[in-house]
């Protein structure tokens, strides 16, 4: 459908804009931030659809066979015609009127920030634009009554946030047991493009609290390409494991010897802990280690991936979908590689990751595994983070300000 930019002047400078004269409105306003004149074109709006190709998108648009073969060879390094994506905005402008409207411009946006040009009559031309993006110093205050999410959108941030605070706290706190009344504040900075948020470059400093426990994280950079957040001693925030193996879901069934099996009726140890979850949740690897199999399990275990991390702990993920790929015996891994996939294969009423570590062999409560903290901070580096954390801790005291 077509949008019309005015009312009754762009008729007027439409029919100039064919003609090649300039009206007496022509000014350079006009011509940023895409670097032509949109007010004397109408504009077309639609996507790329699947299956398209350059010359089939634009031969659609209304741009001749023969020249989108010459545009074609003019993009050179500027656009790879071969990455246009399906579902990605176009806006084809045109002059002349709606019935028969002759193609100007061709705007790809090719994310929520860059656009490539076509100039699409006379002398060929492409060229990128990007529109403008701010970076913003923020603060949070969010105190839990429903949920991290809820209550995060309600305080004003934005949801990429709780990402971002779930990678500096992964290893300390469990974002699926969080209970109403605890605390986050952390300052951090945002990128925002048009008033949407786009990106968060990193919490710069953060305080959790559950009743009298405060837990802070600072970044601090050494240098090394290593760990960059840190508590006010200088302890490393990473540890051995990860704290849970999948994000943002909740737990349905908890460790214990005497649970009533939900399919067999019968009483059977479980020695597990289940994580409810939506069928394809990647599922990461709770901490380095070999892949020890990863196949069909025994007992209604479903697909299912055994890793071990060092010579006293092993983990399992049970009732897979589907393994991540390269994911097979003898493949080492990383912590936090995703390497499967949440499923319902096996002994299962619903998809939910049935997770388990063994400690020397013996099953153990993976809410209650304790893991050591990486290497601490440098000697040399912490007057610097402890000046730090004192100069946050005063800003945040005072709300932010």
């Amino acid at each position: 459908m077509f949008k019309r930019i005015s009312v009754l002047t762009v008729c007027i400078l439409a029919i100039c804009a064919c003609s090649g004269k300039k009206s007496k409105t022509d000014t350079d306003e006009t011509v940023w931030p895409l670097g032509f004149r949109t007010d004397t074109l109408f504009v077309k709006e639609s996507k790329v659809e699947s299956g398209d190709v350059f010359y089939k998108l634009f031969t659609r648009l209304g741009m001749p066979g023969g020249e989108v073969q010459k545009l074609a060879a003019v993009c050179d390094s500027t656009f790879d015609i071969r990455k246009l994506r399906a579902g990605n905005k176009v806006d084809a402008y045109y002059c002349g009127d709606t019935l028969s409207p002759v193609l100007r411009y061709v705007v790809y946006e090719r994310d929520r920030i860059n656009s490539t040009v076509f100039k699409c009559y006379d002398s060929l031309a492409i060229w990128n634009v990007a529109k403008q993006v701010d970076t913003v110093r923020k603060y949070t205050d969010v105190t839990i009554k429903s949920s991290l999410w809820n209550d995060m959108i309600a305080a004003g941030a934005s949801p990429l946030l709780i990402l971002e605070l779930a990678d500096v706290y992964a290893w300390t706190v469990d974002f699926f047991g969080l209970h109403e009344g605890d605390r986050f504040r952390a300052f951090y900075h945002q990128r925002v493009c048009e008033d949407e948020v786009i990106d968060i470059l990193g919490v710069d400093f953060a305080e959790y609290t559950r009743g009298r426990d405060t837990l802070y994280a600072i970044r601090y950079d050494q240098g090394d390409n290593g760990n960059k957040y840190w508590n006010q001693k200088g302890e490393s925030m990473r540890k051995a494991f990860l704290k849970a193996p999948l994000k943002f879901t909740r737990i349905s069934s908890k460790f214990s010897y005497h649970r009533v099996h939900p399919i067999h009726g019968v009483v059977r140890p479980h020695t597990a802990v289940d994580y409810a979850a939506p069928s394809g949740t990647p599922v990461h690897a709770l901490g380095d280690g070999v892949v020890l199999s990863a196949g069909w399990g025994k007992g209604g275990a479903g697909n299912m991936i055994k890793i071990r991390h060092n010579s006293v702990y092993t983990t399992g993920y049970l009732h897979l979908r589907s393994f991540a790929k390269g994911i097979k015996a003898g493949t080492r891994v990383q912590q936090g590689q995703v390497i499967g996939y949440v499923g319902m294969t096996g002994s299962a009423t619903g998809p939910h990751l049935d997770f388990r570590v063994w400690k020397n062999g013996t099953p153990v409560d993976p809410l209650k595994l304790e893991s050591p903290s990486a290497e601490p901070i440098k000697k040399e580096n912490l007057p610097a983070l402890d000046s730090l954390y004192r100069v946050y801790k005063a800003e945040m005291a005072n709300n932010g300000n």
